[in-house]
């Protein structure tokens, strides 16, 4: 039997009315925000992240070897990953109960990670109100072409695409121009409150930037926050294109679009290292996400050892994940990501 899904527990407002499987109701008693486990986090994340910080600053400044720095930049980047899944957390409301808590939080943990809250928050629901639908991409998502599309493109386009689509490009220089460079500009259709978002987020971390330039110099400030931007933004951008980008997958044209498809089937179950869960906050389980937004990221694993259902999506292994990069176009015939 199926059951209707009550309005609270709907993961978007655009799946308002659909008829959802009778499991799926059992999702939303994990919704429930913890102020200590939240609170908890935010601890364990920061303090890290800012006693690294510390510690690079004094190995740059006592000229030790660059390569102890490097090391402390890897896991000072894996923190900065983690700071932006809590962010993350904070533009769906759940990391701590209360909408200003979150957005309090919000705002302070967009300045760390480069990223304007209420503007993030603009594109990334309309992301989830949108993914896996062909007539609706461009909000939140990596551009993708159907293969109709890309055949009959120009060959400049052609040309773009496949530059983009390289993961060279994608990954390694698109953290960059994302983090530094994409984030300083609103959000294409924003009104003033995501604007002002930007500025907010620009202004302090220019404000930062001048601050920590004064007290160690710019030198120094460089070579520490450049290379952990790069690095966990890098990481960003392959757990965000590995949550949809992967062989099978699932896309469709609006008319023909499934809630309950494009969950189970156009997310994936990124099944990562215990250490790599921890500091990428169980986002692999990027299925029970987008079935239940709302779901914080300290109840996640919770939810999917509870729900059998939720245990029918095959894994994506961290080996298996690296075939990924073949997926460049969406063949609309035979609904599936191939390759050029």
């Amino acid at each position: 039997m199926k059951q209707p899904l009550s309005p609270n527990e709907t993961p978007h407002a655009r799946t308002a009315g659909i008829t959802w499987p009778a499991w799926h109701a059992a999702l939303a008693q994990y919704r429930e925000s913890s102020l200590w486990r939240g609170a908890w986090q935010l601890l364990n994340t920061l303090i890290p992240y800012f006693a690294l910080w510390a510690l690079m600053v004094l190995s740059v400044r006592r000229g030790y070897p660059y390569a102890l720095t490097l090391v402390l930049q890897v896991v000072a980047a894996a923190f900065l990953v983690r700071i932006f899944i809590l962010f993350h957390d904070c533009v769906h409301g759940s990391l701590l109960p209360g909408k200003s808590a979150n957005t309090f939080f919000g705002h302070l943990l967009g300045v760390l990670t480069f990223t304007p809250f209420d503007d993030w928050r603009f594109s990334h629901l309309r992301h989830h109100a949108t993914f896996a639908d062909l007539d609706a991409r461009g909000f939140g998502d990596i551009w993708t072409l159907t293969r109709a599309e890309y055949e009959a493109s120009p060959r400049s386009l052609k040309l773009f695409y496949r530059m983009y689509r390289n993961p060279l490009v994608l990954v390694g220089l698109g953290a960059l121009f994302t983090f530094l460079l994409r984030f300083r500009l609103p959000t294409r259709t924003t009104k003033r409150k995501e604007r002002m978002s930007v500025l907010f987020t620009n202004v302090c971390v220019a404000a930062a930037a001048l601050m920590a330039a004064r007290c160690f110099g710019w030198k120094t400030f460089l070579l520490i926050q450049l290379p952990v931007l790069w690095m966990a933004g890098a990481a960003g951008v392959w757990l965000f294109y590995v949550q949809h980008q992967f062989e099978g997958g699932y896309w469709a044209r609006k008319k023909e679009w499934d809630a309950l498809r494009a969950a189970m089937e156009g997310s994936s179950h990124y099944k990562l290292p215990p250490v790599l869960r921890w500091f990428s906050g169980n986002i692999g389980l990027h299925h029970v996400h987008h079935l239940n937004p709302r779901i914080p990221n300290y109840r996640l694993s919770e939810c999917y050892e509870a729900v059998p259902e939720l245990q029918a999506k095959k894994p994506l292994t961290l080996l298996k994940s690296f075939s990924a990069v073949r997926m460049k176009l969406w063949d609309e015939d035979r609904k599936q990501l191939v390759g050029f």
